[in-house]
């Protein structure tokens, strides 16, 4: 097959790094995009990759225990790291020079920290079980400073770096999404919404995963992205990717519809506006364009893909003085694991 027989394709310089293993942890920050490939809990060394970088972060920290996340804050002043469930560890970024290490305690009471989110350079949120907090870091003084907190029962949350948007799944069946919006210093509230579950047996107790929730700016709008599995219409087959419109000001409003008229796993990729949907059994992807006409019903807009299904282009990549092809398969078993949107159906 030529090159006109794909329609997608790897960027030429992917970011390359150690795999994960006893000795190895790696993390991905969403924000800055950056790799962190952690040896012996930073004691043997941390390297951090970005795309954009020609030349990687290099440095070591001492073996406190077990990394859970670590991450920098925009442009890479501050570092965050956290080791346990109630506490953050934070750190002047200076290369070559080691800093004394501040930490931050989470301020509610019994509450484990689930993560942590930049959202500017000297400002980062931690997510608990029960709520957020907002905090200003305060690197001259080695202290943060809390701004604001909202209590809430959490069971998972997402990050939208693009739109400074938090998504936190609430109730027993982590369907009710409550936002919160970052802007220079502030939080806000956005109005709650609910995620239509599909229609499942009495014997089946269906909830709402996180690996099946997605956040994209598309056509300059955020949209919240859900793969269902299963249809809410029983005339329908297949799953479908179900788009719900995120407004600044006003309620989430369900708008697009997504037929993928197969069953499977599948990972999502947002790229140039357009959602694209990998399914893993037929090794194949397939293209959509919300700003395409489509099928309207009175309420929401179903779309079906613009073009058939097709493999991404196989690539190489120069390893230790040989080349190693990849093939589609290994490319799409490469976006399960790193996909903002997979599950099995």
């Amino acid at each position: 097959m030529g090159e006109e027989d794909y329609y997608l394709e790897l960027c030429e310089r992917p970011v390359q790094f150690e795999k994960a293993n006893p000795v190895n942890c790696v993390f991905f920050d969403e924000a800055n995009k950056q790799v962190f490939a952690v040896r012996s809990g930073g004691a043997t060394g941390v390297v951090v990759k970005g795309p954009d970088d020609r030349n990687p972060i290099s440095f070591r920290m001492n073996d406190k225990g077990e990394v859970k996340c670590i991450k920098f804050s925009l442009e890479n002043k501050i570092l965050a790291v956290q080791r346990t469930s109630k506490t953050v560890d934070f750190c002047n970024f200076i290369p070559d020079n080691s800093q004394p290490e501040y930490t931050q305690e989470c301020k509610t009471k019994n509450a484990n920290i689930l993560g942590f989110c930049w959202t500017s350079s000297t400002e980062i949120v931690f997510i608990t079980d029960q709520g957020i907090e907002f905090y200003q870091v305060l690197p001259e003084k080695r202290s943060l400073k809390l701004l604001k907190s909202h209590n809430i029962n959490v069971n998972w949350y997402m990050y939208c770096p693009e739109s400074a948007v938090i998504l936190l799944s609430t109730t027993v069946l982590e369907n009710i999404l409550q936002p919160f919006y970052f802007r220079a210093g502030t939080m806000s509230k956005l109005p709650k919404f609910e995620i239509e579950l599909p229609a499942a047996p009495k014997s089946t107790k269906l909830s709402l995963s996180e690996r099946d929730i997605a956040m994209a700016t598309i056509y300059g709008q955020l949209y919240v992205l859900f793969l269902r599995h299963h249809s809410r219409t029983s005339n329908s087959t297949g799953a479908e990717v179900v788009l719900y419109h995120l407004p600044r000001e006003g309620a989430c409003k369900k708008m697009h519809i997504l037929k993928l008229n197969r069953t499977g796993k599948f990972a999502l990729n947002v790229v140039d506006n357009l959602v694209v949907v990998h399914h893993q059994d037929t090794e194949t992807s397939v293209i959509f364009d919300i700003k395409l006409r489509g099928e309207f019903d009175g309420s929401v807009t179903f779309h079906h893909p613009v073009l058939p299904a097709r493999s991404i282009q196989p690539y190489q990549i120069p390893v230790a003085g040989k080349v190693e092809t990849f093939p589609q398969p290994n490319i799409v078993n490469l976006l399960f694991y790193l996909g903002s949107c997979s599950s099995a159906g």
